[in-house]
């Protein structure tokens, strides 16, 4: 399950209980420009016993390498070595509008930030020399005090999983290669193998298969009902998350999520989303969107119809659902997680 980041996150914590017997196996705390995700993190950490908690995403020009190390380390540490690191460049509209740092090289940093993460959770003496990152700091640009120190302490796993949400090709197929996962967005299973597809067999061509399978994590609306008016609702619920990302996050002409959607195949829709929804005709933007999209990348209808979604996303190489289960109530919310959870085992 991936927690919303405007609200409602003290509500669903209260359901995780029920939500982890009815089998949900992670939940993942996003971090946009919101609440940071770590406090909310070691929140889980302690209101929960069995399911896995993960960052999806924490940003990587907004922690130091370093620091990014040691908070996956303490959050393994404080969940009982259930913690799973998701990583991201985000977008220039956060980093750069909402941090005031520059947006620079993602590809190259986040290999560097890995190769980081990665040492300090071996214990070793931290010493890189890399393009964006030199740790120690080098004298000349230091006060010259700098030494190499390793992790004061002892972490639960020496290698904590790192997920990296990645878009662009070059990312997509990093992700491939040095990471245990990757997150995409917008996820349409019978057109992103067209979109991502080559980007992944290059990178896992060159991945270590100490690695394992690489685990793709895709994410989805639930709402399993025989209602037709209901499942019409809930694909319109869709609507304003797809409108913000591909008309909303970035600028004309330099939009990540826009581009998705213009890979798929819906270029003239993609264009009309972000025309709308820069002018601030953000509910027509949201109508826009095309309903055939809505419906590849929801689990929205009758159960033999969420069945043979599962099926497509299982087909495109998903490995793991992130849901948003729809639901008057805690316990209808419950039994939609319940109920995937038994289609998904079939």
């Amino acid at each position: 399950m991936l927690l919303g980041y405007s609200g409602g996150f003290a509500e669903t914590v209260a359901e995780l209980a029920e939500h982890e017997r009815a089998g949900l196996g992670i939940v993942w705390v996003p971090e946009a420009y919101s609440f940071d995700a770590v406090s909310q993190l070691g929140f889980l950490a302690a209101r929960t016993s069995r399911m896995e908690i993960a960052a999806g995403i924490l940003q990587i020009y907004t922690r130091t390498p370093t620091l990014t190390a040691m908070t996956a380390a303490g959050l393994d540490f404080v969940s009982g070595g259930r913690f799973t690191l998701g990583l991201g460049a985000s977008n220039p509209q956060v980093v750069e509008g909402f941090h005031g740092v520059r947006y620079d090289a993602p590809v190259g940093r986040t290999r560097e930030i890995v190769e980081i993460c990665r040492a300090v959770w071996r214990r070793e003496r931290v010493e890189h020399e890399g393009r964006h990152y030199r740790i120690p700091l080098p004298a000349d640009e230091g006060t010259g005090l700098g030494k190499p120190l390793r992790l004061i302490n002892h972490p639960v796993r020496e290698r904590i999983p790192i997920v990296l949400a990645a878009l662009g090709p070059r990312n997509v197929a990093l992700a491939a290669e040095i990471a245990e996962g990757w997150l995409p967005i917008l996820y349409v299973p019978e057109r992103a193998g067209a979109l991502w597809g080559p980007a992944l067999d290059d990178g896992r061509a060159k991945r270590d298969p100490a690695l394992g399978p690489l685990d793709v994590v895709a994410s989805a609306t639930l709402c399993i009902t025989d209602d037709a008016e209901a499942a019409r609702r809930a694909l319109d619920g869709v609507r304003p998350f797809v409108a913000l990302y591909a008309g909303g996050m970035g600028a004309r002409g330099h939009n990540f999520y826009n581009d998705i959607v213009r890979g798929y195949g819906w270029a003239d829709e993609a264009r009309e989303i972000q025309d709308l929804y820069l002018d601030g005709k953000k509910d027509a933007a949201a109508a826009a969107v095309p309903r055939e999209m809505l419906e590849t990348m929801s689990l929205i209808g009758p159960r033999g119809h969420v069945a043979e979604r599962l099926a497509a996303f299982a087909e495109a190489g998903v490995t793991t659902l992130n849901v948003t289960p729809l639901g008057g109530s805690p316990a209808e919310r419950v039994a939609q997680v319940a109920a995937v959870v038994e289609l998904a085992a079939c």
